[in-house]
């Protein structure tokens, strides 16, 4: 039976180049569409966290709306907390950067802490030939020498342990963290001692002609603005270098790099390398610009939470420098807190850890939310 000429059915069809021109599209938007995506989902975790935190608040009798006004107040509410704040962040950007290069390899390593311990106690030695004294420009070149090598070398090895002996990254970095932190301890309070520091081991100081100054017109030191340089080159390096484009690649796909002859094992020890030499100059700002000395203090968890800070900016050495800046606020107002609410000084610390559980959960979020996903296919396309 002949078919109806009138009657014809149509369908849309959309030409191959304009296919094309609506996938180009969604591919040049896509980097737009992570970045919303990963801002939404961490200040879901905020929120999230902050809810939880409120609900045990609750349990124990504080007010959590007063909590936060404090909490505000005591990070970023004057110009004298807000310099606090800045102070802290300094150090949580180059330890933050000690997880989020090795991160562009698929290596999760958390020893930032023992190489800032490291970088610090190798600094202030290095400066004790000079006591005190000497040309500054020598000084403060040995101690960021000494401070780059000693951190570099530090996780470098857990990178080594890692390619060369299948050791597990984050076990290796997290031990000798504590190997790290009591060698210093054992140098401090031992052979290096200041007999002048009775009450605290420390070593001699390094010099007032040899400490960092401050930015002009504030009490935060030069180290805030080195980091959030470094985090710069940092994100030049991953982005817009071919070491970046490599190290991603491995990441991504490890058989897929070896397979196309990537020096995966350089790349891993490299970037260990480079990771700790950020956490080793932390270090040395923490010696040269706050303590003046080596000693305990250096161990101040500064590498614990620039683990939290890495993982909130989901590795982005761009994102890490705002998030270091709310992390430190957080634990400057811990004081503040105690003072007022007769909380223990630890409160702030548990609000970090609840933020890094929630944003741990976090994770499974991601590629869920149809608005960030690009299309699969361009509407109106019918296969033949």
């Amino acid at each position: 039976m002949a078919s109806d000429p009138t009657q014809s059915v149509t369908h849309p069809v959309t030409r191959p180049s304009t296919a094309g021109a609506l996938h180009a599209r969604g591919e040049r938007f896509l980097p737009l569409r992570q970045s919303a995506e990963m801002l939404t989902i961490s200040l879901l975790a905020v929120c999230g966290a902050a809810a939880l935190f409120s609900l045990l608040l609750l349990a124990l009798g504080t007010p959590p709306g007063e909590f936060f006004e404090l909490l505000w107040r005591g990070g970023f509410g004057t110009w004298f907390s807000l310099q606090n704040t800045l102070v802290r962040a300094a150090p949580l950007v180059f330890t933050a950067l000690t997880v989020a290069i090795p991160a562009q390899l698929g290596l999760v390593v958390i020893g930032g802490e023992g190489a800032l311990v490291l970088g610090g106690f190798a600094a202030a030695c290095a400066a004790l030939p000079f006591n005190g004294g000497g040309p500054t420009a020598l000084v403060t070149l040995a101690m960021v020498a000494a401070a780059l090598a000693s951190g570099a070398a530090w996780i470098g090895l857990v990178g080594a342990l890692r390619h060369f002996r299948g050791v597990n990254e984050t076990i290796s970095s997290l031990l000798m963290s504590y190997l790290a932190i009591a060698l210093m301890n054992f140098f401090v309070e031992g052979p290096l001692r200041d007999p002048a520091s009775p009450i605290k081991s420390s070593t001699r100081p390094i010099g007032d002609a040899n400490m960092v100054g401050n930015l002009p017109g504030t009490s935060v030191h030069w180290g805030l603005a080195v980091s959030v340089a470094l985090a710069l080159v940092a994100w030049l390096l991953m982005r817009r270098t071919t070491f970046g484009f490599a190290a991603r690649l491995t990441g991504g796909n490890l058989r897929a790099a070896r397979a196309q002859g990537l020096p995966v094992g350089r790349l891993i020890v490299t970037a260990c390398a480079l990771a700790g030499a950020c956490a080793g100059l932390a270090g040395y700002f923490e010696v040269a610009a706050v303590q003046g000395r080596a000693n305990a203090s250096l161990a101040a968890g500064y590498g614990f939470s620039g683990i939290l800070v890495s993982f909130l900016a989901r590795h982005n050495p761009l994102a890490i420098v705002p998030v270091a800046i709310l992390v430190g606020g957080i634990s400057a107002a811990g004081g503040l807190i105690q003072r007022r609410l007769d909380l223990p000084d630890a409160t702030v610390l548990l609000l970090q850890g609840t933020l890094f559980v929630v944003l741990l959960a976090s994770e499974t979020l991601y590629g869920r939310f149809a608005i960030f996903r690009a299309a699969r296919s361009a509407p109106g396309i019918e296969g033949d």
